[in-house]
């Protein structure tokens, strides 16, 4: 069997803009795709919505997931639950254990943003899988991303297993590595050698990165430093390690993760840590 990539739908209709992008990926990864559809989610499925959850137009809905999934260059399948969001998405991990989980990000004014967003840091907190956050407006949008900037905050952290998804994406678009630190004013700067010897130790990365590919930033606004070094670099995928402790902050615009997550103009790829 293939791997597979796990691709959440929204209540409104699937976010094919994020679809379009995993099956990209999905081609040189040789991976399947899995089309999750969470019929009634409080994250998802809000008050204000339910009159999406209709029985006819949820005949439509999956109708539409077939089409779909029928129309894919991959292998698709449909998955369909009854459970809340982080159930079924656990289900499903245990189910097709997936490479990463894909998640639309909407970006106009009609669109539930904030609640998209609340689903994405609820699913990171409840199930440590590689989370892909698409943004559905705003970016031009590469066939494979072939610039990765990878985000890390000097600190050495552990991965939970089967997360090797960043060194097969490498490899399969032969893609480049790059990492940035941001160290605000006053804050030691780590060292550079171990801080790449990290990732590789824990690994994210499978080949020692040259320190010519370490992005060291002076300033006190961390999100901006990294969003900055991203254009500045025309990186095509932002990869982010999470920590716990990031994940269970009490207000959600503390979290540089979540920040990260709303602002950046292309694809968010975050790596929840153990610690």
């Amino acid at each position: 069997m293939s791997a597979s990539i796990v691709v959440l739908t929204d209540f409104l209709a699937v976010a094919n803009r994020a679809l379009s992008y995993a099956a990209g990926l999905a081609v040189p990864l040789q991976a399947h795709l899995v089309l999750l559809h969470v019929r009634h989610d409080g994250l998802l499925a809000p008050a204000e919505y339910r009159r999406h959850y209709l029985q006819r137009e949820e005949r439509k809905t999956v109708h539409a997931l077939y089409e779909l999934a029928a129309h894919q260059p991959v292998m698709t399948d449909v998955d369909i639950s009854d459970e809340f969001l982080s159930e079924a998405v656990k289900e499903s991990v245990r189910q097709h254990h997936p490479l990463l989980l894909v998640l639309g990000r909407p970006g106009s004014a009609t669109a539930p943003q904030e609640i998209i967003m609340s689903a994405a840091m609820d699913l990171l907190r409840q199930v440590p899988h590689p989370l892909l956050v698409v943004p559905t407006v705003g970016w031009q949008d590469a066939a494979l991303p072939r610039r990765l900037l990878l985000a890390v905050d000097g600190e050495p952290f552990h991965l939970f297993p089967h997360q090797d998804v960043l060194h097969r994406m490498l490899q399969a678009t032969q893609g480049t590595l790059d990492v940035v630190h941001v160290t605000v004013p006053d804050q030691v700067r780590p060292d550079a050698a171990k801080m790449l010897s990290t990732l590789r130790q824990t690994g994210l990365t499978e080949e020692p990165l040259p320190l010519d590919r370490l992005h060291e930033i002076n300033q006190s606004d961390i999100v901006g430093g990294v969003l900055g070094e991203a254009a500045r670099q025309q990186a095509d995928l932002l990869v982010v390690v999470a920590r716990r402790h990031c994940l269970l902050g009490s207000l959600f615009h503390r979290s540089v993760t979540a920040q990260l997550i709303q602002e950046s103009m292309v694809p968010v790829l975050v790596f929840p840590a153990e610690d």
